[in-house]
């Protein structure tokens, strides 16, 4: 477990010294060495640490040979891709998974809000978060934001209207083209809104984490999925073949 004394790293801890079919062999944080780490002796490492640390964690596990499972945020496509390529040149069967989100109603809202994309004219996101998040908009949100602008694109759908000419600042992060807004707020764990409407009607789809407990059935099944997934894995919606 990387990130084990993190908020999530010790909830993770506790749900794998907790199935009967995993066991927790290493607990790293802030100052270890990921490098130490070798497949002789673990099979899966899991990521919640920093933006800034998960990358270079993620590339020192694919050399050991370890499969990676990454919850932490922070994510660009360049990133991605240079993990790809890593992988791609290492061969083999390493598995890296990275989820924006590993709770299974954030995973499924975030389907169905790609789903209904293609049939309202306009689209956007809130995300709702604890203060202490360090990156804004959350990895979920735009996870979500960009699985609707690819959904909305393929339909042949343009922009959504917005006669706004001054204050861009207030409508939020251009994810994709669509906009996403951020609360930090005390008392919230992780929440997400999807508001869709049309002419005369509204979709919402709101999904609440109030407790980090329930990410956990997601942590574990991408721990038992992504020994049979070699390559880069993204979104547990793969993990779960909901396209």
């Amino acid at each position: 477990m990387l990130g084990a004394h993190g908020r999530m790293g010790r909830t993770v801890c506790e749900a794998v010294d907790a199935a009967p079919d995993l066991e927790l062999v290493a607990r790293l944080d802030a100052g270890d060495d990921v490098a130490s780490l070798t497949s002789d002796a673990v099979d899966v490492a899991v990521d919640f640490t920093v933006p800034g640390a998960t990358e270079a964690n993620v590339h020192a596990l694919v050399d050991a040979g370890i499969h990676a499972v990454v919850g932490t945020t922070g994510w660009t496509d360049e990133s991605r891709t240079s993990v790809r390529e890593h992988l791609g040149r290492a061969g083999g069967d390493v598995g890296v998974l990275l989820a924006p989100n590993f709770g299974l109603s954030a995973v499924l809202a975030m389907r169905f809000a790609a789903q209904a994309a293609r049939y309202f004219e306009s689209v956007e996101v809130i995300e709702l978060h604890h203060p202490e998040k360090v990156d804004a908009p959350s990895g979920t949100a735009r996870h979500t934001a960009a699985a609707i602008a690819a959904a909305r694109a393929e339909a042949g759908l343009g922009a959504a209207p917005d006669a706004t000419e001054a204050g861009w600042d207030a409508r939020g992060a251009d994810v994709d083209g669509v906009r996403v807004h951020a609360v930090r707020l005390r008392g919230l764990v992780a929440h997400e809104e999807i508001l869709l409407g049309n002419p005369g009607e509204q979709l919402v789809i709101r999904q609440d984490s109030f407790d980090r407990a329930s990410f956990m059935p997601g942590v574990l099944l991408g721990i038992r999925e992504v020994v049979r997934r070699p390559g880069l894995t993204v979104g547990l919606e793969n993990v779960l073949e909901l396209g």
